[in-house]
């Protein structure tokens, strides 16, 4: 089967259309609700799931233990997190060189981000594992929880290889995680680094890809083809609606980070992307709701 007929089917199963017709942008919460809840957190998740988000993103680590966890960064911040005790930390701590009983010794939900005013803190909020996350989802109450989706992110640099596994092996831990929670279908792996992308491909099909660009201007063909990935997920800034369209043609889906604002909304619908990733996706879901997006 040709790409652009697998994109063709891709788009309606993700439901960019209702059922009256009108084109449906899918809403990603970034790591959560960062811009309102500690992010990457059950509490940034939950409120994610209360706003009735369609994906769920958030950014993983791997422990001294080999457990897959919920974080942007490969260390333990300070500036978002305290240390045992509740005491501040002088200086980052990598997530790699800790197990994971000692990484839930760490507080990430005190501190408010000075980045996000809007943010509440939650004391005592720990570090989620993956497992933990999948687990919460399916428990929850929330009507958006039956059918979220995930974009989950491997978060390794080639240039500092002390701090994740092997691409092989990372690909490996996540993908038994989402095979024990059977969510492989309802999950895109995304990743700065092509070669997760690819050896995710390898190991569980069912999973769809994404290729994450920063400060350039691409090709979308040429972006995705050396890791066969099934999205783009550029920086905003750096797309217009010829190179949506662009991409689009070709049966590659377009969903840019991070917008947070109704004129960045407002241009992104504009460029006809499949979907948008934001700190505040219930402001977002009610501003499409206004526009009659949704």
């Amino acid at each position: 089967m040709k790409r652009t007929a697998l994109a063709l089917i891709a788009l309606m199963m993700a439901g960019n259309a209702s059922a009256e017709g009108v084109r449906r942008v899918w809403v990603e919460g970034h790591r959560g609700s960062r811009g309102t809840h500690p992010e990457n957190t059950i509490p940034a998740f939950e409120e994610a799931l209360r706003a009735g988000v369609d994906v769920l993103e958030f950014d993983l680590g791997v422990t001294k233990d080999n457990i897959v966890v919920v974080s942007h960064d490969p260390y333990v911040s300070p500036v978002i997190c305290l240390g045992p005790g509740g005491k501040k930390l002088a200086s980052p701590v990598a997530i790699r060189s800790l197990t994971l009983k000692e990484l839930k010794e760490y507080d990430c939900g005190s501190l408010k981000n000075p980045r996000f005013p809007e943010q509440t803190p939650v004391p005592g909020t720990r570090v989620p594992t993956l497992d933990e996350v999948l687990s919460y989802v399916k428990a929850s109450n929330h009507p958006a929880a039956a059918r979220v989706r995930f974009n989950i992110e491997t978060k390794l640099s080639p240039g500092e290889p002390e701090l994740a596994p092997a691409p092989a092996e990372f690909a490996r831990l996540v993908s038994s995680v989402l095979k024990k929670h059977g969510v492989e279908r309802r999950t895109v792996v995304q990743s700065f680094d092509y070669r997760t992308l690819l050896e995710m491909k390898k190991i569980a099909p069912a999973v769809k890809t994404a290729q994450l660009t920063a400060d350039n201007l691409l090709d979308p063909d040429s972006v995705v083809r050396g890791s066969r990935a099934d999205i783009w997920s550029p920086y905003f800034k750096w797309i217009n609606g010829d190179i949506v369209k662009k991409a689009q043609k070709s049966g590659i889906q377009v969903v840019p980070w991070t917008l947070n604002s109704e004129e960045e909304w407002d241009r992104a619908v504009s460029y006809g992307v499949d979907g948008i990733i934001t700190d505040y996706p219930a402001k977002l879901i009610d501003h499409l709701k206004k526009k009659k997006l949704r």
